[in-house]
């Protein structure tokens, strides 16, 4: 038994040590919009698009936010309510004239849902097909639950224009006050950089592709060049979807053996700690149905990568709390010493993201049974989606995109 419970800590121990040294330190926290902020070299037309579905509760602040931005070029916002049944639109339009802003702030009706489209995008297809009238250099994708730091449109339009890129995008600083926020929200970002380490994502030469869909800057060329929205229509996961269609574009082109312009396919991902999402999640059932989504969207539908995870994530998290306990039970210092090691590497690579979202640094050893939690919501996930009940989201059920 020894030999089993060493054996299986030592196996966590070098997939801990190969995550930390050799998966685009995905641990860190560098990749921040406003270090090293560029002056802008040009003034771009930007149009905003803002798909809301009963979204009047926070429109007041995030609308506002976005409005006040402080670009000097030429920007308009485009919101698209969608279908709502709280008044968004004429909220909507008391924000911008309590900021003096109506001329700047378009609104758009949506039509009813159309077969084979989430909500969503169907939305910000409405959206994009209005402001295309202003000919705009570039599209600014944002959540209706987002407020905008007054730099924030500058700072992603001028990191697109200076490093000459298709797509920059933020994830914003989620909400993390409540008991449950501060204990679940920052592993959710970590659990997403470990899934596309920011850094993998900003090289060209690497084929890793992921946005955050609360703020993303996107070039009309690259958009027109991917197809348009209708390309990723079905997608639940649909940031990451536009991400990687953008990233490949170039591949394409270049496979077709036209020769690509330096900038196709080129994406930037990272964090901001001025522009945060003002949707609450104070509940562990508000957590837990933000995750059971479309974690197993995540996992392609797949029950063999669900097995894989429902395996892997014990092994990675839950292996070594547990050998430090059965070690210091059994009087075996190896197993608990190689245990205790293994606990403090995880730490050690969850504190950065605890720094970031300023919570007690104690949090960071609560990792294993924070992953356990996770797992149990990919699991639910999973069973939602078998029931039909999977990727349900503002009164919507989405069906898998395969048996549409």
């Amino acid at each position: 038994m020894d030999v089993i419970v060493l054996g299986l800590m030592l196996l966590s121990l070098t997939i801990w040590l190969g995550l930390l040294c050799f998966w685009g330190q995905f641990w860190r926290t560098d990749q921040q919009l406003e270090i090293g902020e560029t002056p802008l070299k040009s003034l771009p037309v930007v149009c905003a698009v803002v798909p809301a579905r009963n979204e009047a509760e926070l429109l007041p602040t995030s609308l506002r936010s976005l409005l006040l931005q402080d670009y000097p070029g030429s920007f308009n916002v485009f919101l698209v309510d969608d279908r709502s049944t709280d008044g968004t639109a004429n909220f909507a339009e008391g924000v911008a004239y309590a900021v003096g802003k109506p001329q700047q702030l378009h609104i758009i009706s949506g039509v009813s849902l159309p077969p084979g489209w989430s909500g969503k995008l169907w939305a910000v297809e409405q959206g994009i097909n209005s402001a295309s009238k202003f000919a705009p250099d570039y599209f600014l994708l944002t959540d209706a639950d987002i407020e905008h730091d007054p730099g924030n449109l500058r700072r992603l339009v001028a990191k697109a224009v200076h490093e000459d890129l298709d797509l920059v995008s933020v994830m914003v600083r989620l909400r993390c006050e409540s008991f449950w926020e501060k204990l679940l929200i920052p592993a959710f970002v970590f659990f997403f950089q470990k899934l596309y380490p920011f850094r993998w994502v900003n090289n060209p030469n690497n084929p890793t592709a992921a946005a955050a869909g609360g703020s993303i800057l996107i070039a009309r060329e690259a958009l027109e060049r991917i197809g348009g929205i209708q390309v990723i229509r079905q997608a639940l996961i649909d940031d990451c979807a536009l991400a990687s269609a953008v990233k490949r574009s170039g591949a394409v082109v270049a496979a077709k053996g036209t020769s690509p312009m330096p900038n196709q396919g080129r994406i930037w991902l990272g964090l901001s700690t001025l522009t945060r999402s003002l949707r609450p999640y104070d509940s562990l059932a508000t957590i837990w149905d933000m995750v059971a989504r479309s974690a197993y969207t995540q996992l392609n539908y797949s029950p063999l990568l669900l097995l894989g995870t429902l395996v892997g994530m014990p092994l990675i998290y839950l292996v070594p709390p547990m050998n430090l306990i059965l070690g210091v039970f059994w009087g075996n210092w190896a197993i608990a010493l190689t245990g205790l090691l293994g606990w403090l590497l995880m730490a050690f690579a969850y504190y950065p993201t605890i720094r970031f979202y300023k919570c007690s640094p104690w949090l960071a050893l609560s990792l294993p049974a924070i992953a356990f939690l996770y797992t149990l919501m990919t699991l639910d996930s999973a069973l939602r989606h078998w029931q039909g009940r999977g990727g349900a989201w503002k009164g919507r059920v989405y069906p898998n995109p395969d048996n549409l």
